[in-house]
């Protein structure tokens, strides 16, 4: 199985190079580019190979660009930190998609399909959905609609300083300090919130950049966050989400 990575952070590449040579140990990775252009001049250049991983984001711009200059006839999966709403909408055919940090579990299973079909010949179709669906940018949630008193209210998304799970529990923390539960799971939150404005730190919370009041080292290479809204409660990022939030913060 010949295999090209086109990924654009170093840590990112080396931890799928990795996982790919464990799960397929005849695999043979080709070359990992960092860009559209690095991508597309390798495209031109080589032989299809039998399969290729994808970030969305690239170093000089989204992916998607490639397909504008090359015609890819391989199955892809595509590898992504953002937009996970939007990318389960380019699930077509042979293309399978993971989210950053991408877990060995996940890999095999994207591995099984790719071994399950046959090698796409002509997926023009398919790479035309694809655009399609990426230039729509998907719809979040604007507003919930929580019971208040003997009634209803509506919360405006602009409102929410962070959110957090208690119990088992979704909890909106307000930016004038009310907290109020939701049935929604995080889960389900998720695909909801906007990821440009919410970054899940971890499965108790969904912080944004305006609710950080600091960002410390924690050991194993984790991140610490206070709150600036409720400064005694501990919000740890683990050592594999830690590049990510930091590309988050860093825009």
């Amino acid at each position: 199985m010949k295999i090209l990575i086109i990924e654009d952070e170093s840590i990112n590449a080396n931890r799928l190079k990795r996982l790919l040579e464990e799960l397929e140990p005849n695999c043979e990775i080709l070359d990992v580019i960092d860009t559209v252009q690095g991508s597309v001049k390798w495209l031109n250049s080589n032989d299809m190979p039998d399969l290729i991983t994808m970030d969305i984001r690239l170093a000089d711009g989204i992916s998607f660009s490639i397909f504008e200059e090359v015609k890819i006839t391989c199955p892809i999966i595509f590898t992504t930190a953002y937009d996970e709403y939007a990318v389960r909408a380019f699930k077509v055919n042979s293309i399978d998609y993971l989210m950053k940090p991408i877990e060995k579990t996940e890999l095999e299973q994207a591995l099984t399909k790719f071994k399950s079909v046959s090698k796409v010949q002509n997926n023009t179709e398919d790479i035309a959905v694809i655009l399609k669906g990426f230039m729509n940018k998907p719809s979040f949630r604007l507003r919930f609609l929580v019971t208040f008193r003997d009634g209803y209210k509506s919360v405006d998304v602009a409102d929410i300083d962070f959110v957090y799970s208690e119990f088992k529990t979704s909890h909106l923390f307000l930016q004038n300090g009310t907290t109020i539960p939701i049935p929604q799971t995080m889960e389900e939150l998720e695909e909801e919130l906007d990821p440009d404005v919410f970054f899940r730190a971890n499965r108790q919370f969904f912080i944004r950049a305006e609710s950080i009041k600091s960002i410390a080292n924690y050991f194993n290479a984790k991140l610490k966050i206070q709150l600036k809204a409720d400064p005694e409660r501990e919000v740890i990022i683990s050592r594999e989400k830690a590049p990510f939030f930091k590309q988050w913060m860093d825009r």
